[in-house]
């Protein structure tokens, strides 16, 4: 078992330090070395600081939330304001509405009535979108589309929340871009690490919800143990997070390790063996269809 939480979680820290200083000796550093060295260690690293950043939304390293929101203050992937972030996510939460497409925040799921009055080549772009290679190459651009365009709608509306967290977040992506605009790194290297960071994220959350009549099965176990399982944070135990969303990163190994089988079946053995399957299976097939296959639920 987990143990109880503790007022300062010091591996999540460290670890939040240790990104934060090796993406400065990869954007002053590595590339003034070599560029291409440089472009591909912010990449994984703008990714785990996205893993990171999905920590601190959860109370993690501090119980105070201020904190947690001013360590996670830097956007390194410069696309999603903090406070927006964590909103949307915890409300993601609710396994009850999960792959709802109206209800999850966080779907690519569409109700098959809105499927059938998208244009063809808006079809043909969505069904490539649920590939493994097209949710790395266009997932990020097609998602932040649909984001962005909710919250202009948002903010339109008057909603102040979500202003302020657009604010803060042209902040943040000043102070990031001010300083890779001193580094050896050009800014467009770096805007292009930044999209292939959310990329890489988009492996994570390319599979780990499914359609399905129970709430309990329609979260996914990716039993794997190598660099994708650490720059995700152990988050490809995903029904083990959505059981104990407040537990640390750390923890969740353990957890599932003591009781496998109950999350199995909590899941409905929704599980895939390591990364490498999912690229096997799913590199160019698709997972799942566009259209919900379930709505409306019954």
């Amino acid at each position: 078992m987990a143990e109880p939480r503790r007022s300062v979680e010091w591996p999540t820290l460290a670890l939040l330090m240790a990104c934060y200083v090796a993406w400065g000796v990869s954007v002053f550093w590595l590339a003034a070395i070599w560029l291409p060295v440089g472009f591909v260690a912010t990449t994984f690293l703008i990714a785990l600081h996205s893993s990171l950043t999905h920590e601190m939304i959860h109370g993690h390293p501090f119980r105070s939330d201020r904190l947690n929101e001013i360590i996670g203050f830097p956007c390194l992937g410069l696309m999603v304001p903090y406070r927006r972030f964590k909103d949307l996510h915890i409300a993601h939460h609710n396994d009850e509405t999960l792959t709802d497409p109206y209800d999850d925040p966080e779907t690519n799921y569409l109700d098959p009535e809105v499927w059938a009055r998208q244009p063809r080549w808006i079809q043909s772009l969505l069904r490539f979108n649920n590939t493994l290679l097209g949710r790395i190459l266009i997932g990020p651009a097609i998602g932040y589309t649909a984001f962005l365009a909710a919250d202009i709608r948002a903010m339109r509306a008057g909603n102040r929340q979500v202003t302020l967290a657009w604010a803060l977040q042209i902040v943040s992506v000043a102070l990031v871009l001010t300083l890779v605009w001193w580094s050896p790194m050009p800014v467009w290297a770096y805007l292009v690490a930044a999209y292939l960071g959310y990329g890489i994220i988009k492996i994570r959350t390319f599979l780990e919800h499914r359609a399905h009549e129970q709430a309990g099965g329609r979260t996914a176990i990716v039993e794997d143990r190598g660099l994708l399982s650490f720059l995700f944070l152990n988050n490809n135990l995903h029904v083990v997070h959505h059981m104990h969303p407040r537990v640390a990163w750390y923890d969740l190994p353990a957890l599932y390790r003591a009781d496998r089988d109950a999350y199995l079946q909590r899941n409905d053995s929704y599980v895939y063996q390591s990364y490498g399957q999912i690229f096997r299976e799913h590199f160019l097939h698709a997972k799942d269809p566009v259209p919900h296959p379930l709505w409306p639920r019954r």
